[in-house]
């Protein structure tokens, strides 16, 4: 799936919704919420602090996936495409960060 699919897919959902997407500041909200939570499972699984033995287990792909539904809704809201925004955004990473770390070499 392209990331104009996954666009599609989530317009097509919320466009069966009279409310339609909330305002970029309430999905910024959202955002940070998702985000703390995949802050939180993560340092479950690979940090310091363990779950209690109360809490449910989550799905790491999950709380990943809800990230990304989040952001595909405030760049629908907004009109952003974002096929072409992440060819730029790796285009700018490719030039700056080209040399900044050691490249692997290729296996013999």
């Amino acid at each position: 799936m392209t990331l104009a699919e996954a666009q599609a897919r989530v317009d097509g959902w919320i466009s069966r919704f009279e409310e339609g997407y909330w305002p970029p500041l309430a999905i910024l909200a959202r955002l940070i919420e998702e985000v703390g939570e995949l802050a939180r499972e993560v340092n479950h699984r690979f940090g310091a602090k363990p779950k209690r033995d109360d809490e449910d287990p989550r799905e790491l792909e999950l709380e990943i996936a809800d990230v990304l539904f989040v952001l595909l809704c405030l760049a629908n809201e907004r009109g952003i495409d974002l096929d072409a925004a992440f060819e730029r955004v790796m285009a700018k990473y490719e030039e700056r960060d080209a040399g900044r770390w050691t490249p692997r070499k290729p296996n013999a």
